[in-house]
């Protein structure tokens, strides 16, 4: 036995199986499956560009024989729909399962989003664990679905499923021989008129996954009181455990196609029957559209995580349900100091810091991304009007541009990270320079994928299994797409930064700003001493604080660095008007 996330044991799970491909963009809550796959010498694993991409390599690794792992947050299998609608037709060869890690309550993404609705849109079937021995067990049990139905499966977990911890049955792999490989254009080739069979084909496979469901171990009754009934799925047959512990339970570890018999039976012996769901009302509303009595929604939010308080909550508002009694959070003596309050910040040090301080300064319009540099948008830098999605801050800013003109284009950037830019960003410079539009694109390379953890891309010159290789240059790159003004820059040079950004703001064509630094958290060449404020020569002025550092903070009339976060990037003394900021050290010297 050993003590796994969800996520440690999809990999364990994917290992044991005999999988022999996992690849993946990285995405919380789903980055460390393919780190952990990684580890595997059996495995190949690879980041991948972005999700499509992870997903075509793994179809084709599937038809070649081999059993494929693809693995990405919800908003990521967005990216991947695209093929992932036409596998659907095709079919698979090797087993291929496509994790989706989904994230209730939004910890790290921009939407809520119910990923059960493309198994159902795809007619693929879908998984769901409740805890990490189950993560182990159900994806070894997703390939041999796969491979039984000729489909590839949907693996959904949740945030609280892929990070928490509980014990694991460790299992040896299983020796897996890839398939034959048949050349069978008119099973892989989806032209419409072999994908108007392989159509016929698909929901003749349906109707078999609906009799799979009735039967299958992943579906299951625990019988206990029969006045409540409760259907339940991944993380909350945790939480209906806690908090109904009497309760008969229908825990679906398959939620699509659901079982009709199974439910119907299960709703006939329970006087009141809920159905306890995160997010959409995907059971309950194929439950009542078979004319079965349910509570599901008309109850339970809609919004966000359904954790153990919730569910009470709204139970002990109904006499009738006996509710647990729900431990009380413990609580710090009364004359123990509260933990401080820490909002969403750039880290100290953080090069794309002094990016924002200028950008602020200068009063531009900011099409924003997704990355950790999204948190410029937050005071006191404000230096952010949009983000939508993974690299949609070139093509917002070109549509800004192309509906209130040049002038406005004169006081507009985009800025897209390194990592951002080869996911999806590419496309858009290329549109930028197609369409005639002067948009500057600045390009925040801080060498890795920042927000995740810090992964390595196709520009960090490394693979993730530690291997060199050739990195794309991102200013060959642009100029290959037609950008002839190129300008890498410090961002921590915040004067010439500034001059630049003017001078291409007035270019009557596209140009691009490439700020080139090391991200903090993986910088261990560069000065690190911390600095401080010589108090006799501070005035007060406070313009150190419009950087939005963590380690200044304000005392009285003045301000102070915290030595403890401090890691010397020495922008608060460039900023400084008085010089009152300098290295510790220095002063002596």
């Amino acid at each position: 036995m050993k003590l796994l996330t969800g996520n440690e044991a999809i990999a364990r799970g994917a290992w044991e199986a005999g999988v022999v491909v996992c690849s993946a963009y990285p995405g919380t809550p789903s980055t460390e499956i393919t780190e952990n796959a990684a580890k595997y010498e059996e495995i190949y694993a690879e980041w991948s560009p972005n999700e499509k991409v992870a997903l075509e390599v793994g179809i084709g690794a599937s038809i070649a024989g081999g059993r494929a792992l693809v693995a990405m947050k919800h908003v990521g299998v967005n990216v991947a729909a695209d093929p992932l609608f036409t596998v659907a037709y095709t079919g698979v060869n090797g087993g291929l399962v496509l994790v989706s890690a989904d994230d209730p309550g939004m910890h790290s993404s921009q939407n809520e989003q119910d990923n059960r609705h493309f198994g159902r849109a795809a007619k693929i079937p879908v998984i769901e664990p409740s805890d990490s021995q189950e993560c182990k067990d159900f994806i070894k049990l997703a390939f041999e679905i796969s491979e039984q139905f000729d489909t590839p499966v949907l693996f959904r977990i949740t945030t609280r499923v892929a990070h928490s911890q509980s014990l694991v049955k460790l299992e040896e792999r299983q020796n897996i021989e890839l398939k034959e490989y048949v050349k069978n254009p008119a099973k892989y080739v989806m032209m419409p008129g072999n994908a108007r069979r392989r159509h016929v084909a698909v929901e003749a496979r349906l109707e078999k996954l609906e009799e799979f469901a009735e039967t299958t171990s992943l579906n299951k009754i625990e019988w206990k009181d029969t006045k409540i009934g409760v259907i339940v799925n991944g993380i909350t047959y945790q939480y209906v455990k806690e908090v109904l512990p009497e309760a008969s339970i229908l825990k679906l570890g398959m939620t699509f196609p659901l079982p009709k018999k199974l439910i119907t039976e299960f709703a006939a012996k329970v006087d009141k029957l809920y159905v306890i769901e995160e997010l959409d009302p995907f059971i309950e509303d194929t439950v009542r559209a078979w004319n079965i009595d349910v509570h599901g929604k008309d109850i339970f939010p809609q919004i966000g995580e359904l954790l153990p308080e919730v569910i009470a909550e709204k139970f002990q508002a109904r006499p009738s349900v006996p509710v647990s009694n729900l431990a009380p959070k413990e609580t710090q003596p009364s004359d123990a100091p509260e933990a401080p309050i820490r909002p969403p910040v750039l880290c100290p040090g953080c090069p794309h810091r002094g990016l924002f301080y200028v950008l602020q300064k200068l009063k531009v319009t900011v099409a924003g991304d997704i990355g950790c540099y999204t948190l410029g948008s937050l005071p006191p830098l404000n230096a952010m009007d949009t983000t939508i999605c993974m690299g949609a801050s070139i093509g917002n800013a070109i549509g800004m541009e192309k509906v209130r003109g040049k002038e406005f284009a004169r006081k507009l950037v985009a800025v897209i990270g390194d990592s951002t830019f080869i996911h999806s960003g590419i496309t858009g410079l290329i549109n930028t320079v197609y369409n005639k539009a002067t948009t500057t694109t600045i390009i925040l390379d801080n060498r890795t994928t920042g927000m995740t953890g810090h992964q390595d891309n196709p520009a960090t010159g490394m693979t993730i299994k530690g291997e060199p290789i050739k990195e794309v240059d991102l200013a060959l790159l642009a100029r290959a797409v037609g950008v002839e003004r190129v300008v890498e820059v410090d961002p921590f040079d915040v004067k010439k930064l500034e001059r630049v950004i003017k001078e291409e703001l007035a270019a009557e064509e596209p140009s691009v700003i490439i700020t080139k630094r090391k991200c903090a958290l993986i910088d261990f060449e560069s000065d690190k001493t911390p600095c401080f404020v010589h108090e006799e020569t501070c005035i007060g002025c406070k313009i150190c604080l419009r950087i939005g550092c963590p380690c200044i903070v304000k005392v009285g009339e003045k301000v102070k660095i915290d030595p403890t976060q401090c890691n010397g990037c020495n922008l608060c003394a460039v900023v400084c008007p008085t010089g009152a900021i300098m290295k510790e050290g220095v002063a002596d010297a």
